[in-house]
């Protein structure tokens, strides 16, 4: 191991051996399938079992096996943890482990790192028989230095061997073990991550990775430098650890949804396989339908014969069930649709976020489709919002569309065990007879509310058709009532609307400037607030969680502030780009919904770089906004 620090051409001092610190960001990077993601959700499960709080962000590279020792090839995982709750990914790293010297060149494009970001690297490519990679290793070193990161040359391929005989295979749980040294995590925590994590390997696979741990976590204490500690805050509270699918996944159990209709596809696949692992024993199913039109037809279906179901998909997907989603709204048949969205346009960006399904969501189908949006803002509240979702498709007969992305599909946070409730389960099928005047669509003129007759019923045969129709089932093109049955179908939002809360705003209800966000966006949101707050801005933020209808009140708040910007992860025209005018700029999506709500001038801050929003980006656009 080789201690470069007083290398640098300006150096940066080298931690002392035990440093307790608030908080930390930490990442490992290596070449596809080398198990850099494993090692960082076990470190980040072991941490929030310590009680600190934890967020991380999975790398992944577009191509699924590019080629090694590439920058495409970079793959591996971001661990933010802290002594409070954290809420995002954070601004640059402070320690990285890499597998080798090219991989951290996809993150430093990024601006991931900065001076004095500790650098653990893989050093067998220093003694490679190969000249071109020896030299690479040896360029990348002194670049790195240059740059002020703080770099120790790791031998890790050389230890792991000394415990296993395949490296590539081990080398991610010594990582661990010497990551789980640096952070001061308990070893029996460790070891019990580990028995998790390969439970359905044989005894000799958990054993030796057990001994890479206890290998990893030793050479660390020997022979690192430093140390650090983070002190966790105990809640009292049982915590459960999970992703953002995952959470997904146990809401639609918790739901009562006994089928999930899907085809695969990145970044939602990861929910249905979570799923799949115990729907079974639940009394439900998981159909892998042969096609995206075809999943969710199977689900209306389902939904249909008395059980609502749920598709999951992601943005190509969302776009190839749009004339299925508009029968759903035409014979209000209730569905929970679940959007992990994903950068496009096309196939875009397969495994990198964006929020750009919001205006596809609202308006992509030919004719009036009204239906009911929500964003869920944390992990939790993946969880909380499937519940929600199918009670409001069956208490108002429509489709609800539950938009996560990947950034909350693949973080991990801890949240409070959920204590589960009996009124969270769909009631049984209704199949008492049906009354003998009742109508299938008998809208109510107040609410555009009806009960459905469900198959089975006596009495309760209807037509259901995605043709225009009467009250009675009937396909007809009289005018008026199309015109009525379009009028009732809407008038179910502005019923829902009426149940909704203004949103809270976090900070002061009035000020300089007010930022409006939705979806995994509100962590990075509120720290930058509060930071900008402590350096004497007069600023405060809102999050939506109700896209369709929205939250009321919202007008009145704009009010009270001399400047509105929404921040999304989505497209907008730069003002100051050549060629744009305040008449042809494209705004954001949420931007450009409020504009047309609320007739405010709304401003936004958008991007689709493929990352989490950072809190120190957020921060500058403050300072610029507000004159700071």
């Amino acid at each position: 191991m080789k201690n470069t620090a007083e290398q640098l051409e300006h150096p940066v001092q080298t931690p002392s051996k035990r440093k307790t610190l608030r908080s930390h960001i930490v990442e490992i990077v290596s070449d596809s399938g080398e198990g850099a993601q494993k090692a960082g959700q076990s470190f980040g499960a072991i941490s929030a079992k310590m009680g600190n709080g934890v967020w991380t962000v999975e790398i992944i590279p577009a191509d699924i096996q590019p080629p090694a020792r590439t920058k495409e090839s970079a793959s591996g995982i971001r661990i933010r943890l802290g002594s409070k709750a954290i809420t995002n990914a954070g601004d640059e790293a402070d320690l990285v482990v890499a597998f080798n010297e090219v991989v951290p060149y996809a993150r430093i494009e990024q601006k991931a790192y900065r001076e004095g970001t500790l650098f653990l690297i893989e050093s067998k490519w220093g003694e490679d028989r190969n000249k071109l990679v020896k030299d690479s290793y040896a360029e990348a070193i002194e670049d790195f230095r240059r740059r002020g990161y703080i770099v120790y040359e790791i031998p890790m391929e050389q230890e792991v061997l000394r415990s296993a005989p395949n490296a590539k295979k081990g080398k991610n749980m010594w990582v661990l073990g010497m990551l789980c040294n640096i952070y001061q995590r308990e070893l029996s925590l460790g070891e019990a991550q580990v028995r998790h994590t390969f439970r359905k390997k044989s005894q000799e696979v958990i054993d030796t990775n057990l001994t890479l741990l206890k290998a990893g976590y030793d050479w660390a204490e020997e022979n690192l430098d430093f140390q650090f500690e983070i002190p966790a805050q105990k809640t009292g509270q049982e915590l459960v650890v999970m992703n953002g699918n995952e959470a997904l996944s146990f809401g639609i159990a918790a739901a009562g949804i006994e089928v999930c209709s899907m085809y695969p596809i990145t970044p939602a696949t990861s929910t249905t396989h979570h799923l799949a692992e115990y729907i079974e024993k639940a009394g439900g199913i998981i159909h892998q339908a042969e096609d995206e039109i075809a999943a969710i037809g199977f689900a209306i279906g389902s939904s249909y014969a008395g059980k609502t179901s749920v598709t999951i998909t992601s943005g190509p997907g969302l776009a190839l069930k749009t004339e299925f989603i508009g029968l759903a709204v035409m014979a209000e048949v209730p569905l929970v649709i679940i959007d992990v969205q994903r950068g496009g346009p096309s196939t875009g960006l397969p495994t990198k976020v964006e929020q750009s399904d919001l205006l596809a969501v609202l308006y992509g189908q030919p004719g009036d489709t009204p239906k009911i949006v929500l964003a869920p803002s944390t992990i939790e509240e993946c969880f909380q919002f499937v519940i929600l979702s199918r009670k409001i498709a069956e208490a108002f007969r429509v489709p609800v569309i539950l938009l996560s992305d990947a950034n909350l599909g693949t973080g991990v946070q801890p949240f409070p065990r959920p204590a589960l409730q009996p009124e969270w389960l769909s009631p049984p099928i209704d199949q008492s007879p049906w009354k003998e005047d009742g109508k299938p669509y008998d809208w109510d003129p107040q609410t555009g509310l009806s009960k459905r007759p469900v198959p089975g019923q006596p009495g309760g045969e209807y037509t259901l058709t995605g043709l225009a129709h009467s009250e009675e089932g009937k396909v007809t093109y009289d005018p008026d009532i199309n015109q009525r049955a379009s009028a009732l179908r809407s008038l179910k939002l502005a019923a829902f609307g009426r149940t909704l809360k203004p949103p809270t705003v976090h900070g002061d209800e009035e000020g300089d400037l007010l930022l409006v966000g939705w979806g995994s966006t509100r962590g990075a949101i509120e720290e930058a607030v509060g930071q900008a707050r402590e350096l004497g801005a007069k600023v405060s933020s809102i999050h939506l969680r109700f896209l369709s209808p929205m939250e009321p009140g919202l007008k009145d708040i704009f009010k009270r502030f001399k400047k509105v910007v929404t921040v999304e992860l989505n497209y907008s025209d730069d003002p100051n780009a050549p060629l744009i005018t305040p008449e042809n700029r494209r705004y954001s999506q949420l931007a450009w919904l409020l504009r047309a709500s609320t007739l405010v001038d709304i401003d936004c801050f958008s991007n689709v770089q493929g990352q989490p929003i950072r809190p120190g980006s957020i921060l500058q656009m403050i300072k610029k906004e507000v004159n700071l």
